[in-house]
């Protein structure tokens, strides 16, 4: 990993970004020139969201992966979802920060100490030149690639450390609840946690299989090109994205914040 060769964090992150902008002055990705104003939910789809939610995970669930997930404990997955399900809000907000089964940001760096934690990124955020392709969890994070070191995806992922770290890139929904299920199953007497970035609609209809799950962790909320209707979002979900997400300068920096404290808590 790239912070790995170097001797501090402020030495690592000065030599990206000193890449990053090498890279943009020969090859420049896409970007946006401006945010749009528009909101996280349209009032319409924000109607009955979580009913929503739940037709579209079990009509969509064709593999039956989730359901094959939820029948090993059916009763504990159950009384969890129930709970979650009655409740308004799945979470707690801070800024951009969607807060599950933790009270704020500060909580969940303690858990950074000891747990496993998943590491993902939404595949509308990458740049539409990607050389894995866009509609894919996969993700070369080259940083001697022009594309990759202008990507703020690469720069998180060669910021993490290797211990009982999973990262992802989430091409739809039961993608990553299958994913988080396996690691759960997998590491029974270890505590997941996880930082996941999405658009602020994801982040609302899902929460609650997220607690479920008995994960707690950070939704990163993204801007620019967000899906903010069903019609968008079930697009997106089969790979029909062609506006770019991104993080707004203060959210990068948080989510760098939490990284840091990551790194330092595994060294």
């Amino acid at each position: 990993m790239f912070w790995d060769k170097h001797e501090s964090w402020e030495e690592a992150e000065t030599a990206w970004d000193r890449g990053a902008k090498e890279a943009e002055a020969k090859q420049p990705v896409k970007k946006l020139k401006k945010l749009p104003m528009i909101p996280g939910v349209t009032p319409d789809t924000a109607k009955n969201l979580k009913w929503k939610s739940l037709k579209y995970m079990l009509a969509h669930d064709t593999k039956r992966a989730i359901l094959r997930h939820f029948l090993k404990h059916p009763f504990h997955y159950a009384i969890r979802f129930i709970s979650s399900y009655i409740k308004k809000e799945s979470y707690k907000r801070d800024g951009d920060f969607f807060l599950y089964g933790i009270p704020s940001v500060e909580a969940f760096e303690k858990k950074l100490h000891n747990s496993l934690i998943v590491v993902g990124f939404s595949y509308c955020q990458k740049p539409l030149e990607c050389p894995s392709g866009r509609f894919t969890d996969g993700c070369i994070r080259d940083p001697d690639h022009s594309v990759c070191r202008q990507c703020p995806i690469g720069k998180v992922l060669h910021s993490l450390p290797e211990k009982r770290v999973k990262p992802l890139i989430i091409p739809t929904v039961h993608y990553i609840g299958e994913r988080i299920f396996e690691i759960v199953h997998a590491n029974p007497k270890q505590e997941v946690v996880f930082l996941i970035t999405a658009c602020e609609m994801t982040l609302k209809m899902f929460g609650d299989y997220g607690n479920m799950a008995g994960v707690k962790g950070i939704g990163v909320r993204l801007d620019g090109r967000i899906c903010n209707t069903m019609r968008a979002f079930e697009l997106s979900e089969r790979g029909i994205k062609p506006g770019l997400t991104l993080f707004t300068p203060e959210t990068e920096e948080r989510v760098l914040n939490l990284t840091r404290t990551l790194r330092t808590s595994r060294l």
